[in-house]
C-alpha cells in the first residue's frame, strides 16, 4: 500500500497520520508495523513520532496474519445493544468465551464471527474480545468492531474507567455490611489453573461489595471490581471464607456450609443441581469510545438464577 502527503495533512506525527488512513488499524499496531521497519517514508525506514512532509511517499508493508482455526458457528445470542462500533451481549452460563486450552467450538467468539461480519482482531482466536467473563458466570460484555475501538475501550479498562457490577449469592452471613476487599492476587503455585492469595508473583487486586439481602443460610451481596484479576470475586470471597454459591473450585462446596442444617439435604440437592456459580456481571458502564458519552447497560438475573433465589425465601 502506498500513500502521498498532501500538504494539508503535512507536519503530523507518522503514527497518527497512518491511523487516520487507515480504517480499523490501532495506534499501537502501526506503531509496532513502525518497529519492524513494514512502514517506509521514501523508501527509508523511520520512527512513529516522525513528522510526514508534503509530497512524501509512504509505503506499508502489514505483516501476513496467520490463518485462524476459528469457525463460524449458528449460536444464538442475546444482544443487548449495537451500533456501527461496538455490541454489548449478556453472555450466558456455561458458555466458554474464547478457544483455549481443550475447548474449540461452541464459544462466544464462534457465534460472534456467525454473527457479525466486522470485528476487531479479524483471523484470531478472539475476535471482538475486549474482555471475558469466567465460563460458569453469566452477564454483560462488550464486543470491539474494529482495532480503534478495541484499543479505546481496553484503555477504559486499564485506566480502571469501566464501572461493572455483579450479583453473588455467598454461603453464610457476612460479619460487615459492607467492605472493600484488598488483597492481592496470582497464580497458584501449585496448580496453574487457579489463582491463589500466596503466589510468587501477586499483583494489586480490589474488590469492594455490599450486602444486599440476607437470606436463612446464605447473603445476596453486590460486588464492584476495581481491578479485573482472573477470578477475582471468587478468590477474594473464598478470602473471606464466604465463597460463591455453586463455586467448588474456590470453597463452595455445598456439604461444607449446609450439611447438619434443617432441610440441609435439600439445600445441597438445589444448590448442585444449579449447575454453575451464583454470580451474575448484571451492570456494565463506560465511556463510547465515539460519542464520548457515558452508556450504561443493565442485564436481570437470569431465569435459573431468580428461580433459585425465590426457593430459598
Amino acid at each position: 500500500m502506498k500513500l502521498t502527503v498532501d500538504a494539508a495533512e503535512a507536519h503530523q506525527r507518522l503514527d497518527r497520520y497512518l491511523v487516520s488512513k487507515l480504517e480499523g488499524r490501532s495506534r499501537s499496531v502501526i506503531q509496532a508495523w513502525i518497529k519492524a521497519e513494514r512502514v517506509r517514508v521514501d523508501g527509508q525506514a523511520t520512527k512513529a513520532g516522525y513528522s510526514i512532509r508534503p509530497g512524501e511517499e509512504i509505503e506499508v508493508d502489514p505483516p501476513p496474519q496467520a490463518p485462524s482455526q476459528l469457525v463460524a458457528e449458528p449460536i444464538p445470542l442475546n444482544i443487548v445493544y449495537e451500533d456501527e462500533w461496538l455490541i454489548v451481549v449478556d453472555k450466558p452460563a456455561g458458555m466458554v468465551v474464547h478457544p483455549g486450552a481443550g475447548v474449540s467450538h461452541g464459544t462466544l467468539a464462534n457465534a460472534l464471527l456467525y454473527h457479525f461480519r466486522q470485528l476487531s482482531q479479524g483471523g484470531t482466536e478472539r475476535p471482538g474480545v475486549v474482555h471475558r467473563l469466567d465460563k460458569a458466570t453469566s452477564g454483560l460484555l462488550v464486543i470491539a468492531k474494529n482495532e480503534q475501538i478495541h484499543e479505546e475501550l481496553a484503555g477504559q479498562f486499564r485506566r480502571r474507567e469501566v464501572e461493572k457490577q455483579y450479583q453473588a449469592l455467598v454461603y453464610g452471613h457476612l460479619e460487615k455490611k459492607k467492605g472493600v476487599i484488598q488483597v492481592p492476587l496470582g497464580r497458584d503455585t501449585a496448580v496453574r489453573t487457579r489463582i491463589s492469595t500466596r503466589s510468587r508473583k501477586l499483583r494489586e487486586a480490589v474488590t469492594e461489595y455490599e450486602v444486599l439481602r440476607q437470606l436463612r443460610h446464605f447473603s445476596l451481596l453486590r460486588v464492584v471490581l476495581h481491578t479485573g484479576r482472573t477470578h477475582q470475586i471468587r478468590v477474594h470471597l473464598q478470602h473471606l471464607k464466604h465463597p460463591v454459591v455453586g463455586d467448588e473450585t474456590y470453597g463452595g462446596e455445598p456439604r461444607r456450609f449446609l450439611r447438619g442444617l434443617p432441610a440441609g439435604a435439600a439445600l445441597v440437592k438445589q444448590v448442585t443441581g444449579l449447575g454453575r456459580h451464583f454470580l451474575h456481571a448484571g451492570f456494565l458502564a463506560f465511556r463510547h469510545p465515539v460519542r464520548r458519552e457515558r452508556v450504561t447497560f443493565d442485564s436481570p438475573l437470569p431465569v435459573e438464577l431468580a428461580e433459585f433465589l425465590a426457593r430459598l425465601e
